[in-house]
């Protein structure tokens, strides 16, 4: 259902976020990568922030599920932006970073306990992990798409079987769009082992 969704509404959603800025995200994150680090943008929409890490002298990869959203990414973002779903993701210890800029909220609750090991499993011990879903605890559809928000009590029973990986912050945003309201829940994460 979600995927049909970016399907048919891939140049919609790519206009809509290809120019949001979110260096006020990027920044707690950033800090926290050695120079040149392997970051993978997980999940990458439109490419907007593969291409911004890019920019900022990372070797990056990105995938995402929508063939035509992957497609719209490699052409903005010059990277071989893979079509690939987060439970396809096979990667061992490859990356200094890990960035799900609201994309592991398609993923159904579920899924998010075996989504969220495959991801730890992929970042380097020592690496750094941003993730972010709309605030709040329930699973729902909305206009085509399937979400799966998330409060702070929601990512703890998360973290919880995961303790190689330690909670360094989490905090609440308000919607980087100007004429969206919505609550967001960040949190960065780093692997410990």
């Amino acid at each position: 259902m979600t995927q049909e969704y970016y399907q048919h509404n891939a140049q919609r959603f790519f206009n809509d976020t290809v120019a949001v800025d979110m260096e006020s995200l990027y920044r707690p994150f950033t800090t926290r990568l050695p120079p040149g680090a392997r970051v993978l943008d997980a999940g990458c929409g439109s490419g907007r922030d593969a291409l911004a890490f890019r920019g900022m002298g990372y070797r990056v990869d990105a995938f995402d599920a929508s063939p035509n959203l992957a497609a719209l990414a490699r052409a903005h973002s010059g990277l071989p932006v893979r079509e690939m779903r987060f439970q396809d993701l096979e990667a061992q210890a490859c990356y200094e970073g890990i960035w799900c800029c609201a994309s592991l909220l398609h993923v159904a609750r579920a899924e998010l306990p075996s989504v969220m090991a495959r991801l730890a499993r992929a970042l380097k011990p020592g690496g750094v992990w941003y993730l972010s879903f709309k605030y709040g605890n329930e699973e729902r559809r909305q206009a085509g798409r399937c979400f799966t928000d998330l409060d702070e009590s929601g990512l703890n029973a998360l973290l919880a079987p995961l303790p190689q990986l330690t909670l360094l912050e989490c905090w609440q945003t308000r919607d980087l769009r100007p004429e969206r309201s919505e609550r967001w829940l960040n949190a960065l994460l780093r692997r410990e082992s």
